[in-house]
């Protein structure tokens, strides 16, 4: 009898294991573009501050909301526009804060106006940034819009769209490392040229990945793609997958 029950169960177990293999990658996978897809437009880069035979990263800066900012009094001469000439404490947006509370915009949040990844209009700059803190949010100027105050700032350039984003206060940074066989997911620590060498949450176990982020073009999209291998018991599941980001600022 044990010799015909065998090659049922030991089937069972392998199917078991694969079907496992393939959830993980998957959900990981699903969880990676999430966030990338919410990353401020420009900000994705790969850090060379890892062994990359050893270990591979990306990193971004995440997004919560964004809208646009008022760029001009209305015809009675109000509201209150963000200027770009001096520094500025405060601009109204269109729109309510309140209507999506789980995007709503908060003290401590910070808001970018123009990123383009380079120098003089960089979120990841501590001088010359273009990234303010909100210090509080209130009634706008006029109907149906909302003052935004922030820390004291003039922003280098303005959005020919008057466009803004909003970075949450409590994740000012997300990395994806793969090291030592597995996956970590990092976020909320301070900006450098390299990803974190050590912590995070683990996402995947027995993992071997490579992220290839192919450049920044504001004419096009550009394009992550994401290779996650998963072993388990000397069997591995590969997956591929390609996730497409807007870098319109």
């Amino acid at each position: 009898m044990a010799v015909f029950i065998k090659s049922p169960i030991d089937a069972y177990v392998d199917s078991a294991r694969r079907a496992n293999l393939t959830d993980v990658a998957d959900t990981t996978l699903r969880r990676m573009t999430r966030d990338i897809r919410s990353a401020l437009p420009n900000s994705l880069r790969q850090s060379s501050g890892l062994n990359p035979i050893n270990s591979q990263c990306i990193e971004f800066i995440p997004t919560k909301t964004g809208g646009r900012y008022r760029a001009d009094l209305d015809a009675s001469g109000n509201g209150d526009a963000l200027r770009f000439d001096v520094p500025d404490t405060s601009f109204d947006i269109f729109g309510l804060n309140s209507v999506l509370p789980d995007q709503s915009i908060v003290a401590g949040d910070l808001i970018v106006v123009y990123n383009l990844g380079f120098p003089g209009s960089d979120a990841y700059e501590t001088i010359n940034s273009n990234v303010s803190t909100v210090t509080q949010v209130g009634a706008g100027s006029l109907p149906n819009e909302t003052k935004v105050s922030i820390s004291k700032l003039q922003f280098p350039l303005a959005s020919g769209s008057m466009r803004f984003q909003v970075i949450p206060g409590d994740q000012k940074i997300v990395s994806y490392v793969c090291r030592g066989g597995s996956m970590y997911r990092n976020s909320n620590y301070a900006y450098t040229n390299s990803c974190p060498a050590s912590g995070g949450d683990l996402v995947a176990k027995n993992a071997v990945c490579t992220f290839v982020y192919n450049g920044s073009d504001l004419q096009r999209n550009a394009l992550v793609q994401i290779k996650l291998a998963l072993t388990s018991d000397d069997e591995t599941v590969n997956l591929y997958h390609e996730v497409h980001v807007d870098n319109t600022p």
